[in-house]
């Protein structure tokens, strides 16, 4: 017979052996897209007592994913304590503090336009603040809290006058006839009746009605692709100023000029603005320039020109003596890198201050005491937290290693940011004015990702062609000793992107893959960001030779190093640039078991005439009609390869993916099916080139399922 305590010590076992399995962490799943959360817009309070940023998360809502961005407040010292100041039902977005830090401006969608709301932050409902026609962005409160600063966006039939360049459509003038986007209720303004069988002015308001209804759509700019669709009718940015206690407002700006990205004087009397007077047309012009808008009604001058470059995106410095500005050199826009520059108000004593850094940097932040620019820029394979001093122009890195800073803000003695890291995709950090004392404020993360095995990436280089390139290698979760696994050979596009530990938008790609037993290497070849501007340039006239050799040696020598690596199972990925790169490899390479080419191009020439993204063509080939440049075009496009291919493909494109156009996964398609060989196409509905980023989150884990089912397929 048993004794009882003998049961009692059984059940304990059994109980302590389920709290075990219970307590088992699994691999990072599919589904975890949607429970992954990150921040952004972050503020420090002017009393330093709270932070405000956007959480931005998936909730899902009757079977169906949507994407979340909220207001949250957290006291410093309690950050257990944050608490939303808006709701998850309308998803906020560039939210701002009053200079008194009492009342929150933030972007939301009112009946189908973004408009500007205020929330006190003692309490109550947030209100509307702008009615404006075409909606209103960017807001930023003026130094007396009294007006905020807003941008529109206006339709050209809506602005006064004639354009400065010469109008597009031989044999008419500009204004000849009612633009159809002013026709309503079937007449045009001028009151012409539309008649096809009336005059010529009848007959071109019967005309301009149809085009008002898109159909057909009439095209005769450069740049008349959008993202997921045509955009044939050219549009300018204004500024206007709300009074936030009337409401009543006043747009500053007018013409046919852009002007955006600006900031106002600390005393409140003027605005410095990013805008250009074109010359040309807009659509052929690359530079902007600086301009000053006075709030008295005045009209705007230009403070700020530097031949071929562009220049803007001001910022005073807090005693209004000095103004941050960025700027290229845009004579080689695909290879000179983006750089911070100091002027005096009028533009004066301009001087670039990140020339020497080699890195990509667009935008930055005063320090309080106005001493130096704190910034941030992509770096071997991390996104790094620069700071640099205005006086000597020493530069010192932050932040740096594989890890990425996301969004900073600092105050007169705090630094708060988002972090990248391998173990956490995005949480909160708290330091001093050097990033030191770290410490971690937010854990939005933390609970499922402690129930969750995470792979990490181990890195290496290799020298190619004089080149030294960066790549990481990550094992399956779960590998053991003496057993082969299958890898993934992952690649980057842009193809100026650059990859590392401190990426975000791979985290969760990778750690898929590792917890589905396959491993993954991925690189950094010639041509990407982060490593200075010759290395940048090191693919010009050649996106397939030299970049191939760089991910395929990169992968060789992962071999060499980790055993576990299966050579007879071997797989290849890449989107947009690196969908171009995978048709190339397997055009030219056998030793792929399977491939999945998503958003890519693979016939130059066409590229130019049909993606949104064509400059690339003549930015780094130049242009098929100049010498000897087709012959380079056609060597270097995958589609004169394609009846080379042997690798088993599966090709993926958004429907509506105006950015590298579908027709040239569509050529790809047809004449691998054509040449009989193995070969899939996924096409999404509705779905630009942002679809693995930003898309529809169902489509986004199909998207996912999908590339390692059609692995599985081939994997031994």
């Amino acid at each position: 017979m048993i004794k009882k305590n003998s049961l009692i010590f059984l059940l304990f076992l059994q109980l302590s052996l389920l709290s075990a399995l219970a307590q088992e962490k699994k691999p990072v799943q599919i589904s975890d897209l949607t429970k992954i959360v990150s921040t952004s817009d972050h503020k420090l309070t002017p009393d330093g007592k709270h932070l405000i940023f956007v959480k931005n998360f998936i909730e899902q809502e009757k079977e169906k994913y949507q994407y979340k961005s909220q207001v949250f407040i957290a006291p410093i010292d309690n950050p257990d304590r944050a608490r939303p100041l808006t709701s998850s039902d309308n998803s906020t977005r560039s939210a701002e503090l009053s200079p008194d830090g009492k009342t929150l401006a933030f972007v939301r969608s009112k009946d189908g336009k973004a408009q500007i709301y205020l929330l006190s932050l003692e309490g109550g409902e947030a209100q509307v603040l702008t009615s404006a026609k075409h909606g209103a962005s960017s807001p930023k409160w003026s130094p007396d809290g009294k007006k905020i600063l807003f941008s529109s966006t206006l339709p050209i039939w809506e602005l006064e006058g004639e354009p400065t360049w010469e109008y597009e459509r031989p044999g008419r003038e500009f204004g000849d006839e009612p633009h159809y986007g002013a026709i309503k209720d079937g007449k045009a303004k001028e009151d012409v009746k539309p008649n096809v069988d009336g005059s010529l002015e009848e007959m071109r308001a019967y005309l301009a009605k149809n085009a008002a209804d898109k159909d057909p759509k009439v095209i005769t700019r450069l740049n008349f692709l959008g993202e997921k669709d045509l955009s044939p009718d050219m549009q300018f940015s204004h500024l206007s100023v709300i009074d936030i206690n009337t409401k009543e407002s006043r747009q500053l700006t007018n013409g046919f000029q852009n002007y955006f990205s600006a900031d106002w004087a600390p005393d409140g009397n003027f605005l410095l603005a990013s805008s250009v007077k074109y010359e040309d047309h807009p659509d052929e012009t690359m530079h902007t320039d600086v301009y000053r808008i006075p709030l008295d009604g005045g009209s705007p001058t230009q403070v700020l020109h530097i031949e071929d470059h562009r220049v803007g995106n001001p910022s005073f410095s807090p005693d209004g003596e000095w103004v941050l500005v960025s700027g290229q050199d845009i004579t080689e826009p695909s290879y000179n890198l983006g750089m911070l520059g100091i002027m005096k108000p009028d533009g004066s004593q301009f001087r670039w201050i990140t020339e020497d850094l080699d890195r990509s940097v667009y935008s930055g932040k005063w320090s309080k005491d106005g001493q130096h620019i704190y910034y941030t820029a992509p770096n071997i394979g991390g996104v790094t937290l620069f700071r640099t001093s205005i006086e000597g122009g020493s530069t010192t890195p932050l932040i740096e290693g594989p890890v990425g800073v996301q969004s900073f803000d600092i105050d007169s003695d705090r630094l708060v940011y988002a972090l990248t890291q391998i173990e956490n995709p995005s949480e909160i950090y708290l330091a001093d004015l050097d990033a030191g004392n770290a410490q971690k404020f937010s854990s939005f993360n933390d609970s499922w990702l402690a129930e969750r095995k995470i792979s990490k990436p181990t890195a290496h280089q290799i020298s190619q062609d004089g080149f030294e390139i960066d790549y990481w290698v990550m094992e399956p979760v779960d590998r053991r000793e003496g057993e082969k696994y299958p890898t993934v050979l992952q690649m980057h596009g842009g193809p100026s992107a650059m990859w590392g530990p401190g990426e975000f938008s791979m985290w969760h790609e990778y750690q898929t893959m590792t917890a589905r037993g396959y491993g993954v290497v991925y690189a950094n070849p010639r041509g990407s960001g982060g490593y200075g501007r010759a290395f940048q340039k090191g693919n010009f006239q050649d996106w397939g030779d030299g970049p191939a050799s760089d991910v395929l040696g990169s992968l060789d020598d992962a071999q060499s190093r980790y055993d576990w690596i299966d050579g007879d199972q071997l797989f290849l990925t890449g989107g947009s640039y690196a969908g171009y790169l995978t048709a190339w490899i397997v055009g030219h390479d056998h030793r792929f078991k399977a491939a999945f080419a998503q958003r890519g191009v693979y016939e130059l020439t066409f590229f130019l005439g049909e993606g949104n993204a064509w400059r690339l063509v003549p930015n780094h080939f130049g242009y098929p009609w100049e010498e000897g440049v087709k012959e380079i075009l056609d060597y270097n496009s995958p589609q004169t390869y394609v009846d080379q291919i042997q690798t088993p493909l599966l090709i993926k494109h958004g429907d509506v993916d105006y950015r590298t156009g579908v027709r040239q996964s569509e050529l790809l398609y047809k004449s691998l099916k054509i040449l009989g060989k193995p070969v899939e196409y996924v096409r999404y509905p509705g779905e630009g080139h942002e679809l693995s980023r930003s898309g529809d989150i169902n489509r986004r884990i199909d998207r996912i399922a999908r590339i390692i089912e059609f692995f599985e397929r081939y994997r031994d």
